[in-house]
């Protein structure tokens, strides 16, 4: 299976210079947890997820109405192509510990992002135990609650 079968293909992007605030507006009425960032040739140049504002503005009492995304969002950003095998994707996720894979074109374009509910989505056509077992790397659990003592 290729990744173009699993992946979301409605993907919205913001700048560098966008604002913490405006991202979080977006995620929230997008219901996403998730926005790749691109420079001005539309190329990826990071990734933000609703986790990284709060850890990496909120908690840090940086102002998210002045605070520009490039302050804060991931710049080495792990991708996949959309005729990647799911397997390849799965295992780029499964060894990077990412719930979100950009999926870019020939000129790092972003067309697509496959998460964790992709997966889920076509675990009958993927495999359950592959699928559980990528969630598992993903979330370095290995059947074990990490809070468990």
């Amino acid at each position: 299976m290729k990744v173009n079968e699993c992946m979301c293909n409605d993907v919205c992007c913001v700048d560098p210079n966008t604002k913490l605030n405006e991202v979080a507006k977006l995620m929230s009425e997008k219901h996403i947890g998730c926005i790749p960032v691109c420079d001005d040739n539309n190329c990826i140049c990071g990734i933000v997820t609703d986790r990284d504002i709060i850890l990496r503005c909120v908690s840090c009492e940086k102002d998210a109405k002045s605070t520009p995304v490039s302050d804060i969002m991931t710049c080495d950003v792990c991708t996949c192509k959309k005729d990647d095998e799911m397997s390849n994707a799965e295992s780029k996720m499964a060894q990077n510990q990412i719930r979100r894979l950009p999926v870019c074109d020939n000129q790092n374009h972003v067309i697509g992002i496959l998460t964790l509910g992709n997966l889920a989505q076509n675990d009958r056509d993927l495999g359950k135990q592959e699928v559980c077992t990528t969630i598992e790397n993903i979330c370095n659990c290995n059947g074990h609650e990490k809070n468990a003592e």
